[in-house]
Parts: structure tokens; sequence; C-alpha cells
């Protein structure tokens, strides 16, 4: 018997490397004779630069930068033995390094963003890879542009840091001083999610209230980021804001578009590539995967959803095991898992499956490989 686990990170408690073996641990249990074969997954959400250090290896890079409201943290990206960068939009900008009780989106900027970027720049590195989910911001990546020396203007030339509140401010961008470096540099956002800048399906409404904002202030983030979007096509020409993940990441899909030349993949579909993942999957008895919680958005591109996907186009028969699963969440099995088992159930509660989630999620693994087999 041969299983592959591939899950992405369980969100608040476990890595998914942590996850991939909390998930061996279940299976060994069940099966002591099973060949398992550990791929964590990601996104280009939190966790993309530990799972892309674990396949390709490297070094490590540690950064002094700013988080969405200023205060300094260190940040860590990653430069293959190639030369090519990984850096992680949520370890500087991300929602997790605001406590929940300070989030203020209007405030807050991708400005960090751009200081792993200049700081791979410096560094020499001549294609970028940038990890875009997990974000605490809705600025339209203008922290991030402000950062690597773009200028937002107001009214009377005044001068405008990047942040949500500023948006609609914005009458003018010059881009005469990016860094010159963005020009012979590759850029490639791993990206989750396929979202406009502006609208109903877009970056303020979709992502807004999960980030801090009330119906308000969602609204004013939205006409600010219609203002923004005009700025974008009149001052750098770059018509973005309609492209498919464009309001990813409160819109730094479009702000590295625009700014950086960027092209959008899927994160998820860019790991496989990395791991080579076709090849490793083909003939096992079974692939896992799984996620923190499993939702209608795991239908949007995250890494379970392209992981049964790609089992499915072989043959191979799927597993979920995620920390929840919620009743939107179970379309995952439309699209060809066998089985799928939460980790909150019956007497294990969301808080205690937090507290102990390897110990937990080892459980409801041991416990779905034995109805499997």
């Amino acid at each position: 018997m041969k299983i592959v686990i591939a899950p992405d990170s369980y969100k608040g408690s476990m890595s998914a490397s942590a996850a991939a073996g909390a998930i061996e641990a279940g299976i060994k249990r069940a099966f002591p004779e099973a060949e398992t074969v550990k791929l964590p997954m990601a996104d280009g959400g939190e966790g993309t630069v530990e799972t892309v250090f674990g396949i390709l290896g490297g070094k490590m890079v540690t950064v002094p930068v700013v988080d969405p409201l200023g205060y300094r943290v260190e940040a860590k990206y990653c430069i293959t033995n190639d030369g090519i960068a990984f850096v992680e939009m949520a370890q500087a900008s991300g929602l997790t390094l605001v406590p929940e009780n300070e989030r203020d989106v209007m405030c807050s900027s991708s400005y960090g963003t751009g200081q792993l970027i200049k700081d791979a720049l410096d560094k020499g590195c001549k294609k970028i890879y940038v990890g875009i989910g997990g974000s605490a911001t809705n600025d339209g990546g203008t922290g991030m542009a402000q950062a690597l020396g773009a200028c937002f203007i107001g009214d009377k030339w005044r001068l405008l840091s990047g942040s949500g509140e500023n948006l609609g401010k914005i009458r003018r961008i010059d881009s005469s001083h990016m860094d010159e470096r963005i020009k012979e540099t590759e850029f490639v956002v791993l990206c989750d999610v396929d979202n406009p800048l502006c609208g109903p399906d877009g970056a303020s409404y979709v992502y807004g209230p999960q980030k801090g904002a009330d119906a308000e202030q969602v609204k004013t983030l939205d006409e600010g980021m219609a203002n923004y979007a005009e700025a974008l096509l009149r001052d750098l020409k770059a018509d973005v804001a309609g492209i498919p993940g464009a309001g990813a990441a409160g819109g730094m899909g479009a702000a590295l578009m625009a700014f950086c030349g960027a092209k959008l993949v899927s994160g998820a579909d860019a790991l496989m590539e990395l791991y080579d993942f076709d090849s490793k999957i083909k003939d096992v008895d079974l692939v896992i995967t799984g996620e923190g919680k499993t939702d209608a958005s795991s239908l949007s591109g995250k890494a379970p959803q392209k992981v049964v996907a790609r089992a499915k186009k072989l043959g191979v028969r799927t597993a979920l095991i995620s920390g929840i699963i919620e009743s939107s969440g179970c379309d995952m099995m439309s699209l060809g898992v066998s089985a799928a088992a939460s980790v909150v159930s019956g007497d294990v509660t969301a808080e205690m499956s937090m507290s102990r989630a390897v110990v937990y999620t080892a459980d409801t693994a041991e416990k779905l490989v034995k109805a499997l087999f």
C-alpha cells in the first residue's frame, strides 16, 4: 500500500509539513507496513516559503520590515541555489501579524512586502516568485509599489502613503522613480483566487470584511479601488483591473502586474510542477489532502482542489482530512473525493483541535484509512 500525503497548512494550528506528519502518523498506526510519501502543499499563502525551501533547498533570508500597521517585524524569504527568490506576502503583510482587535484595513499597508522584494533585488535575484495569500491589506498593493519607488499624488500635489483609505485620493501615479532593476527581473505571482480588482466580486467586497472592514468601509474601499484602476490605466497604461486575480491580496495582484510586469499563476499548480507531482502520485493507492477549513472558497483554486483534480486526471482516488468541513465544502465530493473527514467532530471541539492539532489529526487519519482499506 502506498499513500501520498499532500495537505495545505492548517491555518493557526499546523504548517503543511506538520499536517503531513500528523496524517502519516495516523496511517502508520493503522497500517505499519504502508509506504507513505509526504508532499506538503501551498498555494501562495502562509507556509509557501517553508514548503518551497523544503523542496528546492537554498538559503533562508531574514529581513527587518514593517508589518501592515507599520511595526517592525522579522520576515523571511528563500533564495534557491539557482538564485530564484520566493517571497511570501504573509510574512510581511499577513493577517496573522495583526491581532484581531487591532485590524484596520483602511490604514494597513503592504509596504513590508515591497521591502522583501527590494532585498531580493539587492541580492541579485533576476526571477522573483511572490506568494500573495493571507494578506491583511486592501491597499491595492500601493504600499508595495511605494517601497519600490512609486509615488502616489493627491490633491495639491500632496504625496500619499500606500493604504486603503488613500486609494480614492489618488490623482496621479508617478512611476518614474521605480527601481530600475524591476525591468530586468521576471516576476511570477503565486495566487489562489481569481477575483477582479473592483465590484461585487472584487477585493474589497469579498475579502475586506475578514480583514476588519465594516459595510461602509467596504463601499469606500471599492470606490477607491475603482479610482486607483483608472489611475493605473491613465498613468501606467496598465489595464489590469478586470484580469482574474487582480483583486487577490487586496489588489496586490493588480499592482504586481502594473508596476512589475508580473504574470499570475496558480500557486498550487506552480508548486506541483516543482514537485513533479504527477509522476509522484502515479500508481499510488491513495492521495490524502486537506486544510484548516474546507468551505465554498476551497473550490476557487485552493491547494486541496488542485490536488484532487490532478489525482482524478490520473485515476488515483483521493481523501480529504480538514480541521473543519463546512456544508458548502462538501462539494469537494463532487470533484471525485472518495472520503472526507473533519478533525472537529463528535467530542472534538474547534478549541481542542487547535490546541492539539497533531494528535487529533493523526486520530482522524487513522480512522479514515481504516475505513478505506
